[in-house]
């Protein structure tokens, strides 16, 4: 089992094709430790772009986060009224597809739990993942998409996997 402690990324182990670690980001007003995961090979070959786009994005978070927020938050309202039909039993949809009013109603029901850091592709953006677990769709989770600082899509967890 590999472990290192890079100077950027801080403690990382190398596990199923990630080197996995902790990083903390606030969300919904709330701050949460979180699962980093950097995609590289087991000789820890991390590319300058990743290096950037986590460097960016720690910059940048309050901004990324915001808008990924609104974005969450649109996502939801556009898609929660099919949730809550398929979960029948209106005090079941209550609980987990709620009607919400507003971008912090969302705290209780999406919980950020990994970043990961993508390889870069020939198009040479810096592509990270913000992946959540949500209270309406428990397999299948929510993912964020984030290319150089802009929040590119909202949807399932296989948009940044």
């Amino acid at each position: 089992m590999a472990i290192i402690n890079d100077e950027l990324f801080g403690k990382l182990e190398y596990k199923n094709n990630f080197w996995r670690g902790k990083t903390t980001i606030r969300m919904f007003d709330l701050e949460r430790e979180i699962l980093l995961s950097v995609d590289a090979h087991e000789n820890a070959d991390f590319s300058n772009v990743q290096r950037e786009a986590f460097i960016n994005f720690n910059q940048e978070m309050n901004n990324i986060i915001h808008e990924a927020e609104k974005q969450v938050y649109d996502y939801y309202i556009e898609n929660y009224e099919e949730y809550r039909e398929m979960l029948g039993n209106e005090s079941e949809a209550d609980k987990f597809a709620p009607k919400i009013d507003s971008i912090s109603d969302l705290k209780g029901i999406v919980k950020p739990v990994e970043l990961i850091v993508r390889r870069v592709r020939k198009n040479g953006k810096r592509r990270l993942g913000l992946l959540c677990d949500v209270s309406w769709d428990i397999d299948n989770g929510m993912g964020i998409k984030i290319e150089d600082e802009m929040v590119e899509e909202v949807g399932y967890q296989d948009i940044v996997l």
